[in-house]
């Protein structure tokens, strides 16, 4: 747990020293408002952002998400209640508790199925910095990173092993607007698992894409999202179409399917999160 808060530690001088940096050199991108520029980009729904690239200070976000997965012998219940906030211009903070909840799938015949405990997931705290604003290449990058507290099965918690371990996944983002309509996005970096009793890291490395098209003159979009995990030198690839519609001002519905290139480890499944930004008003 030391080596973890201290890397979290690190991170946070880090991104500090880089806002510092930028602070002290003239930004020629602010905008007669006096907020620094920000671009519009259609934000993958499945593995989302810290915030918006560009956050402007005081900006939040409620999200609650559900959904189902298909894991061969069992399904697979997720939900997750999250809140994001920008206390400064182009940082972005979030807070998130997942919960995973499993049942027996009927169209499973084997004897024996390995169905999976109950748990909260973790406690996951995440912080992302946008360094790069670039108005005439319509592109943003971000440097980010999340720290996850791993908990123990419901049905294993003891005082004393609450915690089973700790991961750290530092990433990048660059997204880039193509034309009026047209956006991509790609979200990458390596995740590292530190379980408590347990030597050495276990890691894997993710890279997540995606490219979605905003209908004009409103916030709803339509597009997919290519998740991938390379891992002891296999991959998963997960591609999940999704569209997102705006209830009324602040107020939105993200509609996700999960289509598994392989299906080694699950089937078919759907997500929906719902998004809520306190006091968003139309540009």
């Amino acid at each position: 747990m030391n080596r973890s808060f201290f890397t979290l530690v690190f991170f946070i001088a880090i991104s500090t020293a880089s806002m510092a940096q930028e602070m002290a050199i003239p930004d020629t991108t602010w905008q007669s408002s006096k907020k620094p520029l920000k671009l519009d980009h259609a934000e993958p729904l499945y593995i989302d952002l810290i915030r918006d690239l560009g956050a402007h200070k005081g900006e939040k976000e409620w999200n609650l998400g559900a959904g189902m997965t298909d894991n061969l012998g069992y399904d697979r219940y997720e939900f997750l209640v999250e809140y994001e906030w920008a206390p400064i211009d182009r940082l972005g903070l979030e807070i998130e508790v997942p919960l995973s909840m499993y049942s027996t799938n009927s169209k499973d015949r084997r004897p024996e199925v390995n169905r999976p405990s109950d748990r909260i997931e973790s406690l996951k705290l995440a912080a992302q910095y946008t360094f790069l604003v670039n108005d005439r290449f319509k592109t943003s990058m971000a440097l980010g990173g999340i720290t996850e507290f791993e908990l123990t099965d419901l049905d294993r918690i003891r005082n004393d092993d609450m915690l089973q371990g700790i991961l750290f996944n530092p990433f990048v983002v660059a997204a880039k607007k193509w034309g009026s309509n047209f956006h991509s996005l790609i979200y990458t970096g390596p995740r590292l698992f530190n379980h408590f009793g347990h030597r050495g890291l276990e890691t894997s490395y993710e890279v997540n894409t995606s490219a979605h098209y905003m209908i004009p003159n409103s916030r709803n979009f339509v597009g997919i999202e290519v998740n991938k995990e390379l891992q002891s030198g296999h991959m998963d690839m997960v591609l999940r179409p999704q569209m997102r519609l705006v209830i009324n001002e602040g107020l939105m519905i993200g509609i996700v399917t999960g289509i598994p290139v392989t299906k080694e480890r699950e089937r078919m499944s759907t997500f929906f999160r719902l998004i809520y930004e306190p006091g968003h008003r139309k540009h």
